[in-house]
């Protein structure tokens, strides 16, 4: 059942495989400092205007919007990514707010620092609470659970790339490391894929008995 679920939406996967892969690797070449650094010094003037609103791809706000448009289109579909919100949202909130509690963020980091990062102006940067990323966990539990909710398996790259870019503009705004997306988008398909994994059966017997 696994593997054909892998299967089925290996064009989530697979490309998903590879960038935990490719950034894993960079992960134990460079220092998280060093990661930050490359990304914060390639800025411009349109990632600037774009990225703060890219970023709210991950914002519980739209996730919740999300689920009540699934809702009204489908009862039980709109159930199960309820859960999933709610379980990413769960373990989003314990690992930042009890095991790392206080982790600092970019800001706090580099205080003190000669690093002369670029920051967007007006925009609100936190100091703490970094590790992992709860818009990445958002953002991946959101795009991960409409991936394999999506008939269409071929556009399973495109959810993907949705939440990677959530992911990368987490960093590119400063609010984040590296290794708090990486570890946030873990965290955040593998609570969409446990999800779908217990109440898909029980939202394809829904539309069959034309319970909606």
């Amino acid at each position: 059942m696994v593997i054909d679920f892998l299967r089925k939406n290996w064009l989530f996967f697979l490309p998903y495989a590879f960038l935990l892969l490719l950034f894993g690797l960079l992960q134990l070449i460079y220092s998280q400092e060093q990661l930050m650094q490359w990304v914060n010094t390639r800025n411009s003037p349109v990632a600037d205007a774009l990225f703060p609103y890219i970023t709210y791809l991950g914002d519980g706000i739209f996730f919740a919007a999300v689920c009540l448009l699934l809702v009204f289109l489908n009862r039980r579909i709109g159930l199960m990514a309820f859960a999933s919100f709610a379980l990413s949202t769960l373990i989003s909130e314990f690992l930042k707010k009890v095991v790392f509690k206080g982790s600092p963020r970019p800001l706090k980091y580099f205080e003190h620092s000669s690093f002369q990062y670029h920051l967007i102006e007006g925009l609100d940067i936190f100091s703490y609470n970094s590790f992992p990323s709860g818009h990445t966990i958002t953002a991946f539990a959101l795009f991960g659970l409409m991936a394999f909710l999506d008939e269409n398996k071929n556009r399973g790259w495109i959810w993907l790339l949705l939440g990677v870019l959530a992911g990368y503009s987490r960093v590119y705004l400063f609010q984040h490391f590296v290794e708090d997306v990486f570890v946030g988008s873990l965290v955040g398909t593998i609570s969409s894929v446990i999800i779908f994994q217990l109440m898909y059966g029980w939202a394809t017997k829904a539309n069959n008995s034309g319970d909606e």
